[in-house]
């Protein structure tokens, strides 16, 4: 039919994309094109000198302008892989980053020291960190707190997901909706972020996470400051309390941690070098 001869190949389709923004994006472009394609990366290379169907094309080309918009590639795909695990992601939380697995290793280790008893992740978002820790910690109780109803309707998709009936979701903030439980381990990483960073205001990605997820009071403590001033009267004895926190913070929370009668305290530098969990024990006579 006439109109098949303006097919463009799969191919050409995304050379014309990567010579739009540049060689950096291509990933980003080979994962938008096998979503409007039903291709993996492989599959996209094979049938390169295919046509690509009108179909497909509009909605790649969509994907495309909304990329170069600015919004995130976990968004456009609708999810994000953390720990092994593919997460379902939207615009009402925040998307899993890479560093924050170096806080499930931490946890993962001080698991092995801490008392006998549950776990709890504040402002769990997506719930990976929850959903991570409750498949390498079967013999533990894993609880999950947000204060965003949105966010825990996107965590129970992945808790049902990947860890069905392994994490106990509860609305609230923070350690608010624990009541008088102890936990042996309360872990987090809450926003930190400076409310006046000028990455916030720029036209990029951060701009279509959920800023309550991402920023907290002018020097992006407030929320850290507000789970270390709630933590020793819900911790065991010997529990610990591990947090992810900016590059430049590591200093003021173990000073925070200090002044809260913690102990042990100790901050550790992700694949970057860069400040990025703190932690500590609770006193064994608390």
């Amino acid at each position: 039919m006439p109109e098949e001869r303006t097919l463009q190949t799969i191919g050409a389709v995304l050379g014309a994309a990567v010579a739009a923004v540049g060689p950096d994006q291509r990933l980003d472009l080979e994962l938008l094109l096998g979503q409007a394609t039903g291709l993996n990366r492989a599959g996209l290379l094979r049938e390169s000198r295919s046509a690509l169907a009108p179909a497909a094309h509009a909605q790649f080309n969509a994907l495309f302008a909304a990329l170069r918009s600015g919004r995130p590639v976990a968004q456009l795909l609708g999810e994000r892989e953390f720990w092994s695990l593919a997460l379902k992601v939207d615009e009402h939380v925040l998307i899993p980053r890479p560093e924050t697995e170096l806080l499930v290793e931490i946890v993962l280790e001080l698991a092995r020291q801490a008392p006998p008893g549950p776990i709890i992740d504040l402002g769990t978002g997506t719930g990976a960190i929850a959903i991570s820790l409750a498949r390498e910690l079967p013999a533990r109780t894993v609880l999950a707190s947000d204060d965003s109803h949105a966010a825990l309707r996107i965590a129970a998709q992945n808790v049902a997901r990947h860890a069905p009936a392994r994490v106990q979701l509860i609305a609230g903030d923070w350690l608010n909706p624990v009541g008088p439980a102890r936990c042996a381990l309360i872990v987090s990483n809450p926003p930190y972020v400076s409310a006046q960073d000028p990455a916030l205001q720029a036209d990029g990605a951060l701009r279509f996470e959920p800023r309550r997820a991402l920023a907290s009071g002018p020097e992006g403590l407030d929320a850290l400051a507000e789970i270390l001033a709630q933590a020793p009267a819900r911790l065991l004895p010997g529990g610990w309390l591990a947090l992810e926190h900016g590059a430049t913070q590591g200093l003021a929370v173990q000073q925070l941690m200090a002044a809260a009668g913690f102990q042990a305290i100790a901050t550790r530098h992700d694949l970057a070098g860069l400040a990025r969990v703190t932690f500590a024990q609770q006193p064994a006579n608390a």
